[in-house]
């Protein structure tokens, strides 16, 4: 089994909407493309004319939808995912100029719409999300790359030699050799997840924590600016917001909706915390993966239901964070969080896993505990299409935040409530799975639009 090497930053990504594999992780490409630009001798970049994108896969079957050419175009404008500005982002090709300059050490060449191409969705590329970029002059070709959208504004490029990170002090794979190091080394999770950042990165455990705040505080911001937003979502489909809704509801009752007589009132507010962070992201505002965009509600609505509701501590949630983070790198080393490969499961279901994890540590759970937390919630989402209506990451893709999330909750109760000693599968069986369910799944299933809902419920 090879050692896991993510930070926990690679899998909480600030960026905009409302996909990562769509827009942060295009954008990415594009910004490391302009970089390849640079090392070309002057020559030819006095003699480029031209920049010619081509998309494939889910990337030119929904790219519209998810504004893949609006985050190329960024990118290629120098714009970076973390410093976005979302209003101005949401501009391109809308109310901006039809055509961009693009400056290349001196030299500035058009870039329009015109100059992105939605090709072939199905390919024989190794990665389902392709992006080819050029840089011409004229009809000849001064540089070509070949970059791959992986899931959660991870990037790959053709020929790309691998970072080398240094070898984290307590080194594992998956659940059960993690398991096997707390159990062996005396240290909690939290001691491992903070030394194995320290050793990958080079931060401190200050700046860690600091980064970790950062996080929260985009997280918290989603949540707080869909709660407080009304009106329509873009794009053709006219879907109305309901997290304002739902939140004022759960504030002030009413006759048809008398929430203040359920116990449970507060998984009104968690509905409309998630609804919140995900109507933001398909609003295409700023969210942070979790470990995606397209699940960027799930892991918001459960802290800001356990900092506002239940009054946890910033450090509680902290710690929360290094629990989810260690359920998405064994998630993402041993199977995928990209809709594109294995559905929405990979998303939303590895959210829904994270945060049950995340619950059950900060509620004190002991290891066996947070496992089957995260066990429980991702067994229930194996086999699930990711089929967004018309491209745009609205319907199904909100309420499903809002449902996974709840799910999340309950899974953590069915793990609360057992016997772990007595649970018969284990996270990484259960990723096992998921993985396998993902590689049988048709294409039409995975980001295309061209299966589940999208076909049978289609309205734009």
């Amino acid at each position: 089994m090879s050692t896991i090497k993510l930070s926990i930053f690679d899998i909480f990504k600030i960026g905009p909407g409302p996909s990562s594999s769509h827009t942060i992780g295009p954008m990415c490409a594009a910004n490391r493309f302009l970089k390849f630009i640079e090392g070309l001798p002057g020559e030819k970049i006095k003699s480029a004319t031209n920049i010619e994108i081509h998309l494939y896969g889910s990337l030119s079957a929904t790219g519209k939808g998810h504004g893949t050419d609006r985050a190329i175009t960024a990118g290629i404008l120098g714009w970076q995912p973390q410093t976005c500005d979302s209003e101005e982002f949401e501009k391109i090709f809308k109310e901006g100029p039809e055509t961009y300059s693009v400056k290349l050490k001196g030299k500035e060449i058009p870039f329009s719409a015109k100059n992105i191409h939605f090709d072939a969705v199905k390919h024989s590329f190794p990665f389902q999300n392709t992006v080819i970029m050029k840089l011409m002059a004229g009809e000849e070709v001064l540089l070509e790359k070949e970059f791959y959208s992986i899931g959660g504004g991870f990037i790959k490029y053709k020929g790309e030699v691998e970072e080398k990170r240094p070898e984290p002090p307590y080194p594992y794979g998956n659940m059960t050799e993690f398991k096997k190091i707390i159990g062996t080394a005396n240290i909690s999770l939290d001691e491992l997840m903070i030394k194995n950042e320290q050793a990958l990165t080079g931060a401190s455990e200050r700046e860690i924590y600091k980064k970790l705040d950062a996080i929260i505080s985009v997280m918290f911001e989603s949540v707080e600016n869909g709660i407080h937003s009304e009106g329509l979502l873009p794009g053709p489909i006219g879907l109305a917001r309901k997290a304002h809704t739902l939140y004022k509801r759960a504030h002030q009752p009413t006759h048809d909706f008398p929430v203040e007589h359920i116990p449970d009132r507060f998984l009104v507010f968690l509905n409309a915390y998630a609804l919140a962070a995900s109507e933001e992201n398909a609003a295409g505002h700023i969210v942070v993966t979790a470990p995606t965009s397209g699940s960027a509600g799930v892991i918001p609505g459960i802290l800001y239901l356990l900092k506002h509701r239940f009054n946890k501590s910033e450090q509680s949630l902290r710690s929360g964070m290094l629990a989810a983070s260690l359920i998405g790198f064994i998630s993402k080393h041993n199977a995928s969080i990209a809709g594109a490969e294995v559905g929405c499961q990979g998303e939303v279901g590895v959210a829904s896993s994270m945060a049950a994890a995340l619950l059950a540590h900060v509620n004190g759970s002991p290891l066996n505990v947070i496992e089957n937390a995260a066990e429980i919630s991702l067994e229930h989402h194996l086999g699930m299409t990711c089929d967004p209506i018309g491209g745009y990451v609205q319907i199904p893709c909100i309420e499903r935040n809002a449902v996974a999330a709840v799910e999340a909750y309950n899974a953590y109760l069915l793990a609360s409530a057992g016997d772990p000693r007595k649970q018969k599968i284990n996270f990484d069986q259960v990723l096992e799975a998921m993985f396998e369910t993902g590689k049988d799944m048709c294409t039409k299933y995975k980001e295309t639009s061209a299966g589940g809902l999208a076909v049978c419920a289609a309205i734009c």
